[in-house]
This record gives structure tokens, sequence and C-alpha cells, in this order.
């Protein structure tokens, strides 16, 4: 009952302070409310950020590796790049070797890509994405069809001039006129729509499949020198299988293939998200930690201004401290008493931040880039505020309560 009874008189008290002292109390809380706003919106936009880019990264698989020439990040230390360039470009070869051996994986396939102009009559789409992929790919790397199919095993393995095309592509080519069993121009050869992808737009890296084209390696070989562009083998576990076991028999199985000697290194490398997001962890750390700096400016600002507003109301109030003593009111509950109204003056400082980052949450729904509120942010922000008005309030707060009953009555503040 004690604690509900300060509790309440306190937050009478602060809410007394901000009427009766508006302007004074409005530039103290400035800071706070400056302070919480960057520090959480500093986060916000970031945490926002990094579920996007993360979501983008699930997307190539957590349990698939990507065997290629160069490894993703500089591979790490200073390995002179001139050994990555003599490093032959995965093969089919090696794609049939792991399908052959592999007991670890659950599906693998072979894919490169390469830019070109799309026609389709006397419409044209330049610099669009073609990947040529073996048959399993959609095993490996799942996407939707929203109309007709996929390959068969037959067109994969004949090279069958087949496609399957991304839904911008559909829609700038075909104008709305059904894609489905038409004929487009790729490298030059008629090819054949048998499907259309569904529409996802594009992720944080700024690609997507809608303005993709898809055919069978076989059929996109005959016209691209695969020695010339950048292939990869796409190689997915088995549910119990581990991302590292993976990777063990996959090194295993490729140096076997490419028949290096025991000390001899590793003529390719094996990529996997992981590796992205470990890049991605130090960008946002170092950028957390120049919100915390900047905000931790104005939350000092801010904590000053609280500290103010609290030796301001301990003189206003040192006769009623006074008469409370002299009723018998201990010094514990004078102290708590200044010190909840602390934190209510700043908890009301941080509210106000927090609703400012909540108004800019929703009017980011209408853009591109949504923001995301996350309730981590909130309880830290929260947090924060309460902290703020700790640290400023316990000074006057332990001042009031150590005040002389018989001398605060006599003062005539």
């Amino acid at each position: 009952m004690l604690i509900l009874k300060l509790i309440n008189e306190s937050f009478i008290f602060a809410l007394q302070a901000i009427v009766a002292n508006k302007v004074r109390t409005f530039l103290s809380l400035l800071g706070i409310t400056i302070g919480i706003f960057l520090v959480i919106a500093v986060l916000t936009i970031f945490d926002s950020m990094e579920i996007a880019i993360r979501n983008s990264i699930q997307q190539l698989g957590s349990n698939v590796l990507f065997i290629q020439k160069w490894p993703w990040g500089g591979g790490g230390g200073e390995y002179p790049w001139w050994k990555y360039m003599k490093r032959p470009e995965p093969k089919l070869q090696d794609l049939r070797e792991i399908q052959r051996r592999s007991l670890a994986s659950e599906a693998s396939a072979f894919m490169f890509e390469v830019r070109r102009t799309v026609k389709y009559g006397s419409n044209s789409m330049d610099n669009i994405s073609i990947l040529g992929v073996s048959h399993d790919f959609d095993q490996v790397m799942p996407f939707d069809i929203a109309e007709g199919r996929y390959f068969t095993l037959q067109e994969s393995q004949s090279g069958g001039n087949v496609a399957i095309i991304g839904a911008n592509v559909a829609e700038n080519l075909f104008g709305g006129l059904p894609a489905l069993g038409r004929e487009i121009k790729i490298f030059g050869n008629k090819v054949l729509v048998i499907g259309i992808t569904k529409k996802e737009g594009e992720d944080m890296f700024g690609s997507s499949s809608d303005y993709q084209v898809k055919l069978p390696v076989n059929f996109a070989r005959r016209y691209i020198d695969l020695e010339s562009v950048g292939t990869t083998v796409l190689v997915k576990a088995k549910p119990n299988v581990s991302n590292e076991e993976l990777k063990d028999e996959m090194v295993g199985i490729m140096r076997s293939v490419r028949k290096l000697k025991p000390k001899a290194e590793d003529d390719f490398a094996i990529n996997e998200t992981d590796i992205i997001s470990r890049e991605f962890d130090a960008f946002f750390g170092a950028i957390a930690a120049i919100g915390w700096f900047v905000g931790g400016f104005s939350l000092l600002v801010g904590g000053f201004g609280i500290a103010n507003i609290m030796f301001v109301s301990v003189k206003e109030r040192t006769n009623q401290i006074g008469i409370q003593m002299s009723l018998g009111a201990k010094k514990f509950f004078i102290l708590l008493q200044f010190l909840f109204e602390a934190v209510f003056l700043s908890l009301f400082g941080g509210i106000i931040g927090l609703l400012i980052i909540y108004l800019l949450v929703l009017l980011s729904q209408a853009f591109p880039f949504q923001l995301v509120l996350t309730f981590s942010n909130i309880v830290l922000g929260t947090s924060v505020s309460i902290l703020i008005g700790l640290i400023a309030g316990i000074v006057p707060s332990y001042g009031a309560s150590r005040l002389d009953p018989v001398e605060a009555m006599r003062s005539n503040f």
C-alpha cells in the first residue's frame, strides 16, 4: 500500500510540475525526448534494415552451400588474388560427381548468370538476368510459379528451348497478353515460355526474380562459354545434416574430383549465407554504436534537465517536506517520493520519443522500405528513460530526505 501511495503521489506531483511549469518542463524533457528518439530511431531503422537483409539472405537458403571459384568476403586474411584467378570455374562434371558421391546432400544443382536482351516482336528488354540452371535447381532454391510449370526432366537433359520468365518480363514484353505458349528471343533464338514466376518485388540487394529468365543450362551453354562466366554448384543439406558436415563432405569430394594432392591448397571456395550475415553483423554493430554516441549527448542534457527540475521542486516544496517529516514521514518515504517523480518525468519524455518513432513506423508503411518498431526497442527506450530518471533524481531526492524538519518548516520559499 505504501509503494502504491508513493507511486500515486509521485505521479500527481509530476503532472503538477508539468502543468505548473510548462515551458521549463518542456525544455527539460526535450533532451530526454530527443535522446530516446535518436537512439531508438537509429536502432529501429537499422533493425528494420537488418530484418529485411536477413530475410533476403534467408531466401538464398541457410542450409545451402555455394561451390564457386571466388570466396565471399575476400576469403579472410591476405590471400593473393592471383591465386583465385588461376582457379577453374565449377563444371557440370563437378555437379554430376557430387550427385553420385554425396550422402549428406538432399539436392544439388548447377547455375550461371549472364545479362542479355530479351525480345518479343517489337518489344525488348535490355540487361535482363538470364539464369542457366540444371534440373534440380527448384529443389535447392525453391520459387513460386504463378502460371505454367517447371522444366521437365527431358527438357533439362536435352536442352529444350523453353523458358520460365519473371512477372515483370511478362508484363513488359507482352503488355497484358497471355505469355504462356508464346515465343521470345534470347541469344537470337526463339524460346517457348512455359512458366511465369510469382511477382515478389526487389530484395534489399536490389535483385528480383521478376526480371529473370530461367533456361535449361544445356540449352544456354550452346551460346555461352561456361569457362568465361561465373558458375556455381549449389548443394542443399539433408534435414538432419549441419552445414559443417556437408561442407566437410563437399571439400573431400571436390578435392577428389580435382585430383588435388594432400598438401595442395583447395582450388575452389565453399560459401554459405552465414558469411554474409557476419559481414553485416559488424556493420550494424558499428552503426548502433554511432546511434548511442549521438543519442547519448541528448540523454546527458536531458538528465541534467530532469535533475534541474527536481532541485527546483525540492526547493519549492521544502516547507511541505518539513510538515511531512513532522507528521512521521520517514526519510526513505521522502527519498522515494521525489525519486519516483524524477522517474515519471523522464518516462514522459521517453514515451513522447517512442510515440514519434511509432508515427514514423506507421508512415513508412506507404514506402518501399518499411520500418519495424520491435518490442525489444520499446523495452530498451522505456528502460533507458527510467534509468536516466533514477540517475538524475537520486541526488536531489537524497538531499530532500536529509533535510532537517524544523528548518524545512521555517522555509518561506
